[in-house]
């Protein structure tokens, strides 16, 4: 566990974290420094969280992260699932001091023997049809479902505040597999998505995608084409119900 730096910060804990954290976030600062050479895109759901950064002049990949967290009182924990700058942290949880100062959200914590503090400013927390934590349960081919039940190897999409991230993970040998993400419009059963950061070809990076979606008893069907122009039928269930990790 990591040790806590706390921020003089003078506010009202219960009227600070009583704030919903839903919603895609950008991070401004960190430790000080604007992040103008990066952008680290975090998106909360579910009680779920996953970040995905850039370079911004090349779209180059940098790096993804993500897992269970709560909040209590002005204590903030993350549980890794995936983390491809060091994968040995999977598994581990980070204790961070989480303050609001201005409608911004600052964390901080101790690191390698380094304090660490972030900014983050809240893109949107605009919700729709799809706004949930997902996993892929099924897959169409040749007019058949076939069904998968998650484990540790599983690919996860969550979407909220206009801004959606998937990842496909073992979070039992901690291998990444590859994530992509960006904003998203869901409308009228028509999904349409722009890649704004794609782990395996960063030339992907400005393309929109368009998609028919229904949601059917709970689970979201997905249909169209992939960025490969392949045909894909996809069936996403909620994380929550679907992912039970062994105890």
């Amino acid at each position: 566990m990591k040790k806590i730096i706390l921020l003089p910060f003078l506010f009202l804990a219960g009227a600070i974290f009583a704030q919903n954290l839903e919603g895609a976030w950008k991070m401004t600062h960190q430790n000080g420094k604007a992040m103008t050479e990066k952008e680290y895109i975090k998106i909360y759901q579910d009680g779920y969280f996953s970040f995905g950064a850039k370079e911004t002049a090349t779209n180059a990949f940098v790096s993804a992260g993500g897992g269970p967290y709560t909040i209590k009182d002005n204590l903030y924990q993350e549980i890794l699932d995936f983390y491809t700058v060091n994968p040995e942290m999977v598994g581990q949880r980070t204790d961070f001091s989480l303050d609001m100062v201005g409608g911004k959200m600052v964390i901080s914590t101790e690191m390698e023997g380094k304090t660490l503090v972030e900014i983050w400013e809240k893109v949107s927390d605009a919700k729709d049809d799809l706004t949930r934590n997902w996993v892929i349960t099924g897959r169409k081919r040749d007019n058949e479902i076939a069904r998968s039940t998650p484990g540790a190897r599983r690919t996860i999409k969550i979407l909220s505040g206009g801004r959606f991230q998937w990842v496909a993970f073992n979070s039992e040998t901690k291998e990444f597999s590859g994530t992509g993400g960006g904003t998203y419009t869901a409308e009228n059963g028509t999904y349409i998505e722009k890649i704004e950061f794609f782990s395996r070809d960063n030339s992907r990076v400005g393309a929109s995608l368009e998609f028919k979606y229904e949601v059917i008893d709970g689970e979201w069907h997905h249909s169209g084409l992939s960025s490969t122009g392949n045909p894909i039928y996809e069936i996403w269930s909620a994380y929550s119900k679907a992912y039970n990790p062994v105890k």
